[in-house]
């Protein structure tokens, strides 16, 4: 699937990933997650960003990031917590060069309809990769928090996720479902070309707000998601 230039649109929730150089592993011991996060606490708040949920595999991880209004501020964000994560692991390691495969990819997330799906994506990739049985087994993700498991001065609760009845129980319960594989593939494949993660008529609508093109529409449809 052909790549397509990065296009980051203000107010709207993201989809981040960026890969471990060679796919190597970026965080090794807990004190590497902890770092991450710190930083990441930091920035986010430094920059006026949202952060919707988060997943730190062992080697890449995985935002849901709003911008505000500044469409500067997310990559401002992620070269602070590449450059600082980068020279933290050279320090411990004693080592030179770089950490993380190049640029980070990054997928506009048509709110309404997709972003509670590219959040459960996002915490079920543990289970995805074999790594636990549940998400909430897995200490470094956003699931603990938005089921109150335990609390958290790093996430912030999206408006899609509070307007669920009951949103810590209805939220589990949608996790537990799991991602249909048509909904994986077509999530996955978005981020990975940096496309937009939406129907036609919200790519209609970023290509009016962005006076870009964007070849979105590649092989079939969109997939539909039920709320």
């Amino acid at each position: 699937m052909p790549r397509m230039a990065r296009v980051v649109v203000p107010n709207l929730p993201h989809h981040i990933v960026q890969r471990g150089h060679n796919r190597n592993a970026v965080f090794v011991e807990e004190a590497d997650y902890v770092y991450y996060l710190e930083s990441l606490r930091y920035w986010k708040r430094e920059l006026g960003i949202m952060l919707y949920a988060w997943c730190l595999m062992t080697n890449h991880v995985h935002l849901i990031l709003s911008p505000g209004s500044d469409a500067g501020a997310l990559g401002k964000l992620m070269k602070r917590l590449a450059g600082r994560q980068t020279r933290y692991v050279n320090k411990q390691e004693c080592r030179t060069g770089t950490l993380w495969e190049g640029r980070f990819k990054s997928s506009p997330i048509q709110a309404d309809q997709y972003l509670l799906h590219c959040c459960r994506y996002v915490e079920l990739n543990p289970v995805k990769a074999g790594m636990v049985t549940r998400a909430e087994d897995y200490p470094w993700s956003s699931f603990r928090s938005k089921v109150g498991l335990e609390s958290s001065d790093l996430l912030d609760l999206d408006p899609c996720y509070q307007s669920m009845p009951a949103p810590e129980h209805s939220y589990r319960e949608f996790v537990e479902q799991g991602v249909p594989e048509e909904e994986q593939r077509f999530i996955h494949d978005r981020v990975q070309c940096n496309g937009l993660t939406g129907g036609s008529a919200f790519v209609d609508d970023i290509e009016r707000r962005t006076g870009l093109r964007i070849e979105h529409r590649l092989r079939g449809r969109p997939v539909t998601v039920k709320k």
